[in-house]
């Protein structure tokens, strides 16, 4: 089985902290599976590497460690438990040894402000800030004697970049690095150093990231996978697969608002408005995804400090049935931001690990429901979603598995993907191996804004 290492860009965040807490728990039997999509069908049929096995590092911004963190996520919401936080308590102090100070370029002054250890670009350029960070990567690798790396950015969310088509060729991109160019922000330096290190890269945030061309070309050539953006976990998933409900029953959509309320560091950081807006983007963008005749479609997000790590969403959804019956729904979604979030990072990992293996590279569109604005797809309806994760699992599966990949997946569900990074696969991917059937490079149905 190869060794695998998860570098965590926000490392002592709440969704990182959960998240590794949640794998060592479940290496010390301290808890189960639920929550992990690559624990059931279809994704069980894969050859995936063990969550159980998984060595984590990472970067931040912030002093304190790992357990100190997970001290404050037990004591302020009880998820996770104090007992479980204590049953892996020395696991968190070693991955603490391996967490390495970031950088908040361009991540905008809120971020700025909460960072509290001096950033590499204190001293550094650009570029000598990338040579850190791919520094931090190869001693991760070399010193934990990985078989395999794969970078998941769980930081705080940035605000997006102004004239992102400058950044439009790997060249671009580059050239900026190495100009001194602080244009680029620190979610798509910690893309430039996991391609330049052959390491696959998640954004689980709205942030930039590898979003823009030149870092997808750059990905692309170098044989790397990738996905984003923004994880798709309560409010907007709910979203995802109600909304086409209505459009199924040709039931019209007249207004749909969404109030969203958090109390954690990203309720705080998004209180800024330049920070705040990709996330609005990509939450609104579902339901103008799936209904295109919506009249008024809002989005809201308050921070309420008393709520800590809890996420409270109220829905209200107006809507006209036959003969112009005016008709409403509501609904309040209310979870643990951070454990609803930090499975999925698990789940990711394992997923652009089997990728990686497979010789995939650029954009994998199979993983598009994880994300509320997902690179290269243009469905934003979670079923359809999910039939391009099955039908991924079903080229690759061993056909004499005797669990079932299908996942009640449909066959046309390469034809929902959008054609970007070789739309004929049907993970929607490239291959590494150069078989040229790269499509249009350059198509994505996302704005390269941040949150």
């Amino acid at each position: 089985m190869t060794d695998v290492g998860v570098w965590l860009v926000g490392a002592r965040g709440n969704i990182a902290t959960t998240a590794m807490v949640g794998a060592r728990a479940l290496a010390r039997g301290e808890t189960d599976d639920t929550g992990l999509v690559t624990a059931r069908e279809p994704c069980s049929a894969l050859d995936l590497p063990a969550v159980e096995s998984f060595a984590f590092g990472g970067h931040d911004v912030r002093e304190g460690d790992v357990l100190g963190s997970a001290r404050r996520l037990a004591e302020r919401n009880d998820a996770p438990s104090q007992e479980v936080v204590d049953a892996v308590a020395d696991d968190l102090r070693a991955i603490d040894d391996r967490v390495r100070v970031g950088t908040t370029l361009n991540a905008g002054e809120r971020i700025g402000d909460l960072a509290d250890a001096e950033p590499l670009e204190a001293d550094r350029s650009p570029a000598e800030v990338v040579e850190a960070l791919r520094e931090d990567l190869r001693a991760f690798r070399r010193e934990e004697d990985l078989d395999a790396v794969v970078v998941v950015n769980v930081a705080s969310t940035e605000p997006g970049v102004e004239s992102p088509e400058r950044f439009d060729t790997r060249e671009a991109v580059e050239s900026a690095v190495e100009s001194g160019d602080t244009d680029l922000p620190a979610s798509s330096l910690y893309a430039y150093a996991a391609f330049a290190e052959g390491v696959p890269y998640a954004n689980f945030t709205p942030s930039t990231g590898a979003s823009l061309a030149g870092l997808r070309e750059m990905a692309r050539e170098e044989g790397v996978p990738h996905a984003g953006d923004d994880g798709k976990t309560g409010e907007s998933l709910t979203k995802a697969a109600l909304a086409p409900m209505f459009a199924g029953r040709n039931l019209h959509v007249m207004s749909w608002e969404g109030h969203n309320v958090l109390g954690n560091t990203d309720g705080q950081v998004l209180e800024d408005d330049r920070n705040k807006q990709g996330k609005l983007e990509s939450k609104g963008d579902i339901l103008e995804g799936i209904l295109p005749d919506i009249e008024h479609n809002r989005v809201r997000i308050d921070y309420t400090p008393s709520l800590g790590d809890w996420k409270t969403a109220w829905d209200y959804i107006h809507f006209e049935g036959f003969l112009n019956t005016e008709m409403k729904m509501q609904f309040t979604w209310e979870g643990s931001d951070s454990a609803l979030a930090a499975p999925l990072v698990l789940d990711l990992a394992r997923l652009l690990v089997h990728a990686d293996e497979a010789g995939e590279a650029g954009v994998q569109t199979h993983l598009a429901s994880f994300f509320k604005a997902p690179l290269g797809v243009e469905e934003h309806d979670l079923s359809a979603q999910f039939d391009l994760l099955a039908a991924y699992v079903r080229e690759h599966a061993d056909p004499d598995d005797p669990v079932d990949p299908t996942g009640g997946g449909s066959d046309d569900a390469g034809d929902r993907a959008g054609d970007d990074e070789g739309a004929d696969l049907p993970a929607e991917s490239v291959r590494a191996d150069g078989d040229g059937r790269d499509g249009d490079p350059d198509r994505t149905d996302v704005a390269p804004d941040t949150d």
